[in-house]
């Protein structure tokens, strides 16, 4: 899903220029957050609830998407064609509906129960005196949230490389390094505006690329014709697949729910009755950056018939090889600053999904449980974790590339599967028990991973279909047989 191109990037100053302005745009935004995100630890990690909704609309959608969007469904629309849309389908009507209905709840609840992090909510909703649910759910976080880290620091080295001819050891070094810098010192808001000013260079990059390399097709007509002819017209036809694959790509949406970097930003917005206006202006932008990412493909196709035409023989790159034909240099320079955005987006939230759950679930909430600790001195404390995962990170990506990027293909499947189910129901049904999420969360985490390493079942299916729907079945069956009636109902 990471993979980042392999062609050079011409050593022409209006691209570098371009690409330099990015940069410093989001270390400015970092340095300007400083002082509101040192107030204290929720203003560090959620903004203080006082995320306008422009921020919580676009953060939301940014986050969650990766460079798989730019690189991996470029990739596969090239491959497959029109079919590829079932892949972004499901994530864009299980995030419209998450604003509408999930993410009122969940806002309500945190604020009334005081809850930061995804830990918070789920010991504060099932009164986890003993600690077990809130280690149980930061052990997961640290298990999917470090190695996803370590993989889009990875990617970043990459890019760096086939766009700036750096090593690809010192490419990840200035990744992690501009990440830190802007994470540290500005939190939660400056992750979120930096979210929003990246998720602009996505879509405006989605946007115009697909549009001019079909007008120097001839058009919408002379695209509409090539593509039909591919294949046997089967490059165009939307059900050409399987049902296994049609049923795994929608089932790319069940992530969603359970990404607790996506959860934050539900919790981060200053007026929740704007979440529905949150969700139309989310699902568009969603809409714009879907659309354009498979119609890359399927015009990159037109131009490069043969996957042996594309560096390194492979399809993902045909995102940068396309933009770097059609396109003048500042806009390219503007295509490899929305590569690193997706990159960026999605490490720095991670990033303070990680810090938060040690800051704030284990260290205040066990550690020190019943001791008033400063909020200076806590939002200091999460800016050396920070630090001390990014470290962590780095290190992982130096010398593990092929396990981080193993982990980081099941990555969203396994927070979706362990924190998914139990979040929906824990809002939904009141009779949801503390035993039925432990045992949902446990049951959904190692779905993933065993189905994932077992080709006969993964060659099938997605992981995370299979497993979300065993972890939604063992906490309903769990919780009907339990004993006790959770303290905190759902908002």
């Amino acid at each position: 899903m990471e993979k980042v191109q392999h062609i050079a990037l011409e050593t022409n100053q209006a691209a570098i220029w371009a690409f330099v302005g990015y940069l410093l745009l989001v270390v400015a935004v970092g340095i300007y957050s400083a002082r509101f995100s040192s107030q204290g630890i929720a203003h560090y990690f959620i903004g203080g609830r006082k995320m306008p909704m422009l921020v919580v609309a676009l953060s939301a959608v940014v986050s969650g998407r990766s460079a798989w969007l730019l690189l991996g469904v470029t990739g596969m629309a090239y491959t497959m064609g029109v079919s590829a849309l079932w892949s972004v389908l499901g994530y864009t009507v299980v995030e419209f509906f998450l604003f509408f209905y999930y993410a009122p709840r969940i806002r309500a609840f945190s604020e009334k129960h005081d809850c930061i992090t995804l830990p918070d909510f789920f010991a504060e909703r099932f009164g986890d005196r003993s600690g077990l649910l809130r280690m149980v759910v930061v052990a997961i976080i640290i298990l999917f949230m470090v190695s996803y880290v370590s993989a889009q620091f990875v990617a970043g080295g990459k890019a760096f490389h086939s766009s700036f001819n750096l090593s690809e050891t010192r490419g990840l070094l200035l990744t992690a390094g501009i990440i830190l810098l802007y994470t540290l010192m500005g939190g939660f808001l400056a992750v979120s505006l930096t979210d929003t000013i990246q998720g602009l260079f996505m879509i405006l990059a989605l946007v115009i690329l697909p549009l001019m390399a079909i007008l120097h097709l001839g058009g919408l007509g002379a695209f509409y014709q090539l593509t039909r002819g591919i294949g046997n017209g089967q490059f165009f036809n939307p059900l050409a697949l399987g049902a296994g694959a049609l049923i795994g790509f929608l089932g790319i949406g069940l992530g969603s729910p359970g990404n607790p970097h996506i959860i934050a930003r539900y919790m981060s917005i200053r007026n929740p009755s704007r979440l529905k206006a949150v969700a139309l202006l989310g699902t568009g932008a969603n809409f714009l950056m879907a659309l354009g990412a498979i119609l890359t493909g399927m015009a990159g196709r037109l131009y490069f018939p043969e996957a042996a035409l594309i560096p390194g023989q492979d399809p993902e790159n045909i995102y940068p090889l396309l933009a770097g034909q059609h396109l003048p240099p500042v806009l390219f320079g503007v295509v490899i600053a929305s590569i690193f955005a997706a990159i960026m987006s999605t490490a720095d939230s991670q990033l303070l999904v990680a810090a938060s759950a040690l800051v704030r679930d284990i260290y205040e909430k066990l550690v020190c449980r019943g001791r008033a600790i400063p909020q200076k001195e806590l939002v200091r404390l999460s800016r050396w974790v920070v630090a001390l995962l990014v470290l962590l990170a780095m290190v992982l990506g130096l010398l593990a590339e092929n396990l981080v990027f193993w982990l980081v293909l099941f990555a969203w499947a396994g927070l979706g599967a362990a924190f998914g189910p139990a979040s929906i129901l824990a809002l939904f049904w009141k009779r949801t028990s503390r035993a039925g999420v432990l045992a949902g969360m446990i049951s959904g985490a190692l779905c993933v991973i065993l189905w994932n390493r077992i080709p006969a079942l993964s060659d099938r299916m997605y992981e995370l279909v299979p497993a979300f729907i065993l972890a939604f079945l063992v906490t309903w069956v769990v919780s009907l047989f339990s004993r006790g009636k959770p303290p905190a109902a759902p908002a």
